[in-house]
Order: C-alpha cells, then structure tokens, then sequence
C-alpha cells in the first residue's frame, strides 16, 4: 500500500519545481524522508516537467515572435541558431529525436525544447523529445542520489557530493574533449 499524503507529494513536487539541477537530489532526499518511494517520484517529477512545459511555452512562443521584429532578439536568435549547430555535432550532424533527447538530458528541458523547435517540431512532439531527456537526467540523478546516500546515510553530504558532480563533472568532459582535439 502506498503512503503517499496529498501534503507530502506537494512538498516533493514544490521542490522538483526549482529551475536548477539541485532540485533534484534535494527533492529526492525529501521525498525519501517521507517513505515516497521511486516510482512516485518519477511520477511527480513528470507532472514538474509537464508544469514547466505549460508555463515555458509561452514565453518560448512570445520570444519567437518578438525575434522576428526586434533587432537585437534576431542577432540573438541567429546566435541560438549557431549555438544548436554546435551542440548538435556532439551528437552527429543530425537534428533527429536522439540528439534533441541529448541535449535536454545534458542541458536542460527548456533548451532543449528550443532546439526542438528550431527543428520543427510542435508543442507536443518538442515537448516529449524535452521531457524524455530530462526523465533521463533525472533518472540517473535519482539513482545516484538514492545510492550514495544509502552509503553515507547523511542527506546534506549526499546532496552537496552530487551537486558538485553535476557541476564539476560536465567541465571535466568539456576540458578532456577539448584536449583531445
């Protein structure tokens, strides 16, 4: 039997809500506390995302316009342009669902809802390639914040150990990248 209080899942689910990857460990440890267990939090998780989707959309809808008359938006959406080329060669010289996939799950759904755009997909489509990336993320984040904290049994070590990966391990692959080349 599950149980999960109304009070409880919100509480998880405020927290999921932060724009930033540290919601993540800190909703986890959270809805750990409080006996959620990990396919609720992936469920409340989703439902974050599917908020994020309604919200962000909007704005990605009104920027689009205001770019088509605004100067300096255009250079600015020009520059996106750009920057989804180059994101895009980490993945092949595609703009196919697995390098859109790709890119939310290493940057962030929001971005990688506006490639998806730039690639022509539609709200729902975008917005799936978008949340498929970030339930990745999420997922692998969950996993490892569930794990190292079965090992340490401390909720702020755990969460300060996985937001400096999240931070310092991307910059390790950039560094090793670039000394490849």
């Amino acid at each position: 039997m599950l149980n999960v209080t109304l009070e409880n899942a919100w509480q998880v689910l405020v927290i999921f809500l932060i724009p930033f990857g540290g919601g993540i460990p800190a909703g986890v440890l959270m809805a750990q506390s409080k006996g959620i267990q990990w396919p609720i939090m992936m469920l409340l998780y989703l439902i974050s995302d599917i908020i994020l989707a309604c919200v962000f959309e909007p704005i990605l809808m009104l920027f689009m316009a205001a770019g088509k008359r605004i100067p300096f938006l255009m250079r600015v959406s020009e520059a996106f342009k750009l920057t989804i080329k180059k994101m895009t060669k980490l993945y092949g010289n595609s703009t196919g669902v697995f390098a859109l996939i790709m890119i939310a799950f290493g940057v962030d759904p929001m971005t990688g809802r506006a490639v998806a755009v730039a690639a022509g997909h539609g709200f729902i489509a975008g917005w799936m390639i978008a949340i498929a990336g970030d339930m990745m993320y999420f997922t692998l984040l969950m996993v490892s914040t569930l794990w190292l904290n079965s090992i340490i049994g401390d909720g702020t070590t755990t969460m300060l150990i996985i937001m400096a990966c999240m931070i310092l391990l991307p910059m390790l692959i950039r560094k090793i990248r670039q000394n490849k080349t």
